[in-house]
């Protein structure tokens, strides 16, 4: 593993400091609030632990309950809810300065064999082998970007995601509300299903909501945007490497009263769907902000 991954690994192992409770590290990405992806992939590493090692996470539903500050650590408290013959629910809170930042829901279940289905086929786009990623486009427009972000978004990334289309963020252009991401880990990763699902849980927040922004011509990286995950659900559907290049298909069918809506289909390099995605937020346009 490069030095990143082994470090972004390391974050999402946590820290048993008390039965069902757990503290995290946090990562700075330079945001103006703590990364949701970093504490939605620390909360199934804290609810995994709780659960034995045959039942799998299949599900997460969560809620953004406050910004989460980068330069804290973040407990999680795990309630055993309910352990059943065949799937397990957690309940996990994400704790910084006394107070509920972020909330989940998880469900575990034993694999066993069932009916099977996949409706839609992976989308038809090219391949990532020829496709720049988002570090070095972004130090292709190095000298435009906000100093406080500029040396981390150049910087090596334990993700490696590559666009297939490639936008201005400074002067975006109105377009459909759709976008296609390849992703991977920068590096090998041990056979460990569920490290796998920890770092999928951290890499879906990455993309999601800013599909929202598309058809609007406006662009995160525009001071006046002001944009925060409010919820996030997560289902698995098999089990993924991130070691291998994952295509994540996004698209947004709604926004409205300074909310998008945005959805994601995970596919791995054969066309199996591996995971689905479903997030709120908030995009609200900041006049006062201009």
């Amino acid at each position: 593993m490069s030095q990143v991954l082994d470090d972004l690994v390391a974050l999402l192992s946590l820290e048993p400091i008390e039965e069902n409770l757990f503290r995290g590290v946090s990562q700075d990405l330079g945001f103006r609030q703590l990364f949701g992806g970093q504490v939605l992939g620390q909360c199934v590493s804290a609810a995994s632990q709780t659960v034995e090692e045959a039942r799998h996470v299949h599900s997460l539903h969560g809620y953004f309950l406050r910004p989460g500050d980068a330069t804290l650590p973040v407990v999680y408290q795990v309630d055993r809810v309910r352990d059943g013959g065949s799937f397990s629910t957690r309940r996990v809170t994400a704790i910084q300065k006394g107070k509920p930042i972020f909330t989940c829901s998880a469900s575990f279940q034993y694999d066993e064999e069932g009916f099977h289905h996949q409706q839609a086929a992976m989308p038809d786009v090219p391949g990532p082998e020829n496709l720049k990623s988002e570090t070095e486009l972004a130090r292709l427009i190095a000298d435009q970007l906000p100093e406080r972000m500029r040396e981390r978004a150049i910087s090596d990334k334990p993700i490696e995601i590559r666009p297939v289309t490639v936008a201005n963020p400074f002067a975006p252009e109105p377009g459909e509300p759709v976008k296609y991401v390849w992703f991977r880990a920068d590096g090998m990763l041990p056979d460990e299903p569920q490290l796998h699902k920890y770092l999928l849980a951290y890499a879906s927040d990455f993309n999601l909501l800013t599909t929202s922004m598309l058809p609007h011509g406006v662009s995160v990286w525009q001071k006046f945007m002001q944009v925060a995950s409010l919820d996030h659900a997560l289902w698995f559907h098999a089990n993924l490497r991130m070691d291998d290049w994952l295509l994540y298909a996004m698209d947004s069918p709604w926004a409205g009263n300074a909310r998008g809506f945005s959805r994601g289909s995970i596919y791995n390099r054969a066309g199996q769907l591996v995971a689905s995605v479903a997030q709120e937020g908030l995009v609200r346009l900041r006049e006062d902000w201009k």
